[in-house]
C-alpha cells in the first residue's frame, strides 16, 4: 500500500472526531495498511488515520521505533476503535507530533493505561502500556478525538518548545 503524506496542523481533519472503523471493511483495511507503510517511512512511533487525511478510528503504534525508549515497547499494533479502559498514575513527558513537526511540548499523561481495541484482523486486544509506550498510545488515541498535544499543554509560554533541526544522516 502507498505511503501517504502527513497532514499538517492546522488542517481541519486533525480537529475532527473520527468515525467508527470496521476492521472487515476493505476501505478501513486499506487505511490501516497505508498507516503501517507511512509509519515505516516516518521518524515517529505512531500515526493515526486523521494524520493521513482519513477521519476513521484507526491508529498504528510502535514504541520500539524510538532509539531512546525501544526497550519500553511491546511491538507494533494496529488499533481499530481503540479506547482507554483504565488509567493510573501521572507523568510529564516531552511530546512531538508528525503533524506539528516544528514543536515539542510538555504534556501530563497517565503513567499506566489499558487499551481495548480490535486488531488488524478484527481480533480483540487488551493492551497494558507503561511509561513512554503509554504516552504514545494516549497521544495517538487523542488524534482520533481531534485532540492535539498542543491542546494538553498547561502553559504555552513555559511548556512549548521549538524543535531543534534534525542533523543530516551520514
Amino acid at each position: 500500500m502507498p505511503v501517504r503524506p502527513i497532514v499538517l496542523f492546522p488542517h481541519p481533519v486533525l480537529k475532527q472526531k473520527c468515525d467508527h472503523a470496521d476492521p472487515a471493511d476493505p476501505r478501513a483495511q486499506a487505511v490501516a495498511r497505508d498507516l503501517l507503510d507511512t509509519l515505516d517511512s516516518a521518524p515517529g512511533v505512531g500515526v493515526a488515520a486523521p494524520q493521513i487525511g482519513e477521519a476513521l478510528r484507526i491508529a498504528v503504534v510502535d514504541a520500539t521505533r524510538s532509539q531512546r525508549h525501544a526497550a519500553a515497547g511491546q511491538g507494533r499494533f494496529v488499533l481499530f476503535n481503540p479506547e482507554i479502559i483504565h488509567r493510573e498514575g501521572e507523568q510529564l513527558f516531552r511530546e512531538g507530533c508528525l503533524s506539528i513537526p516544528e514543536y515539542t511540548g510538555n504534556v501530563r499523561r497517565a503513567l499506566r493505561i489499558t487499551v481495548r481495541a480490535a486488531g488488524l484482523n478484527g481480533e480483540a486486544l487488551d493492551l497494558t502500556a507503561v511509561g513512554f509506550e503509554a504516552v504514545v498510545f494516549q497521544h495517538e488515541l487523542d488524534h482520533l478525538d481531534g485532540v492535539l498535544f498542543l491542546d494538553r499543554i498547561a502553559d504555552i509560554k513555559t511548556d512549548l518548545f521549538r524543535r531543534k533541526p534534525r542533523r543530516p544522516e551520514s
